[in-house]
C-alpha cells in the first residue's frame, strides 16, 4: 500500500490524509466527516474567543468520538501606537467610503470596539476539553506552552513556509511539521506577517525533508492522487487537502462562493494582505484590486477585525466583489459531494 504510517500512528488514523483547518470555510460538520473518512479532521478555531472554542470544541465532539485537531493562530499582536491609530482611521474612512460606493452599507468598528487577545485563552479551553491534536500556524508557540501542552499529552503540529521556521520548530519539540508552499489557498503560515518566504510547495518539501528528523505533512496543491503521490515521493508522510474541500457539501461557503469557483482561472488566483493583514491566496476582485499595494492595510489582526463586517454584509448581498474567497493554485473541478466522499475518492484514486 501506498500509504507511509508513521503519522498515521501518532495522530491515530487509518489514513496520513488530513482535512485543512480552513477559518470560515471548514465546520464541525467538515472535522467529523474527514474523521469519519477515517482521515484527521481539523476544527479551526483561528483567534476566537476562549467561549467560543470551547462551543465548536463541544458541537465537534457530539458528532464524532474519532480524533480530530484544533487549529489556532499563534499571531504576534503589534502594539497600539499613536501611528496605528491614525492609520486604523484612514482605513475605516477609505473602506467605508469604497463600500458606499458599491452600494454597500455598512458600519466598520471603530478601534475602541475591537477586541484582540492571546492564544493562551485558547490553550486553556484546548486542555480542558481533552483535546489531543493541536495544530497552528504564524508562528510558533512559547516554550511554557509547548511543556504545558506535552504534559497533558497533546499532539503539536506546527506550520512552516521555510527551512528556517521548520529549523525553529524541529528545536523547540514540535511533534510534526506542516510544510505550506506558497501555492497554498488561504493564509500564509509564515513567521512573519509581511516579508514572507515564497518558495515553491515541492522545492521547500525537499528542502526540509533534507534536514529535519520529525514527520512531515505537506500542504499546498494536492487535489488528486498524482500530486499527494508526488509530494510523497519528496518525503511526506502526511497529505494536507483544502481547496478540494472548498464546495463540498460541509462547507460553510455560500452558493454564489460556490458558483464564483466553477469559473476561476489561474489569472485570479493572487496573494494578498487587502482583507486580513496578513498574506492569504485566493479569487481577486475590485476590493482586493482596490486595497493592494494601498496604505490601508493595518497589521494583522486589526485589519481582519475591521474588514469583518463588510464581508458579512457582502455575502448577505450575493457581492462577490467584496469577500474573501480563499482557494490554491491548483485549479480543478470543485466538486459538491459530501467530504466524506472527497476523501474516500482521493484515498480509491491513490490506492489504484
Amino acid at each position: 500500500m501506498f500509504w507511509p504510517d508513521t503519522i498515521s500512528k501518532i495522530l491515530n488514523t487509518k489514513y496520513p490524509v488530513i482535512q485543512a483547518p480552513m477559518f470560515g470555510v471548514s465546520t464541525p460538520q467538515m472535522t467529523a466527516a474527514a474523521a469519519q473518512a477515517e482521515c484527521l479532521g481539523s476544527l479551526a478555531l483561528a483567534d476566537l474567543s476562549a467561549d467560543k472554542c470551547a462551543e465548536l470544541i463541544r458541537n465537534t465532539k457530539k458528532l464524532t468520538d474519532k480524533p480530530f485537531a484544533v487549529n489556532i493562530f499563534v499571531h504576534h499582536i503589534p502594539e497600539l501606537t499613536d501611528a496605528l491609530r491614525e492609520k486604523f482611521v484612514k482605513a475605516k474612512q477609505f473602506i467605508t467610503r469604497l463600500a458606499g460606493e458599491n452600494h454597500i452599507e455598512v458600519n466598520l468598528p471603530d478601534l475602541e470596539e475591537i477586541k484582540v487577545s492571546s492564544y493562551h485563552e485558547q490553550l486553556e479551553v484546548i486542555i480542558e476539553e481533552g483535546c489531543k491534536i493541536l495544530s497552528f500556524t504564524f508562528g510558533n508557540l512559547d516554550d511554557t506552552s509547548i511543556r504545558k501542552l506535552k504534559e497533558n499529552g497533546v499532539v503539536l503540529i506546527g506550520t512552516c513556509t521555510s527551512l528556517e521556521e521548520a529549523l525553529i520548530l524541529e528545536k523547540s519539540g514540535i511533534d510534526i511539521i506542516c510544510v505550506q508552499g506558497i501555492e497554498a489557498g488561504g493564509h500564509r503560515g509564515s513567521f512573519e506577517a509581511e516579508n514572507i518566504p515564497q518558495i515553491g510547495g515541492f522545492s521547500l518539501l525537499s528542502g526540509v525533508y533534507d534536514h529535519v528528523h520529525v514527520p512531515l505533512i505537506y500542504a499546498g496543491g494536492i487535489y488528486n492522487a498524482k500530486t499527494l503521490q508526488a509530494a510523497g515521493k519528496l518525503g511526506a508522510q502526511g497529505f494536507q487537502v483544502g481547496s478540494m474541500l472548498l464546495a463540498s457539501q460541509e462547507s460553510a461557503m455560500h452558493p454564489f462562493e460556490k458558483e464564483k469557483l466553477k469559473s476561476v482561472s489561474e489569472k485570479d488566483i493572487v496573494l494578498t494582505r487587502s482583507f486580513s493583514g496578513r498574506y492569504a491566496r485566493g479569487i481577486a476582485n475590485k476590493y482586493i484590486r482596490t486595497i493592494d499595494n494601498s496604505e490601508y492595510i493595518l497589521p494583522y489582526p486589526y485589519q481582519n477585525k475591521l474588514t469583518n463586517e463588510l464581508r458579512r454584509i457582502s455575502k448577505t448581498l450575493y457581492n462577490t466583489d467584496f469577500v474573501s474567497i480563499w482557494a490554491g493554485q491548483s485549479i480543478h473541478h470543485y466538486s459538491e459531494l459530501s467530504t466524506v466522499d472527497i476523501l474516500n475518492n482521493l484515498i480509491l484514486e491513490t490506492e489504484s
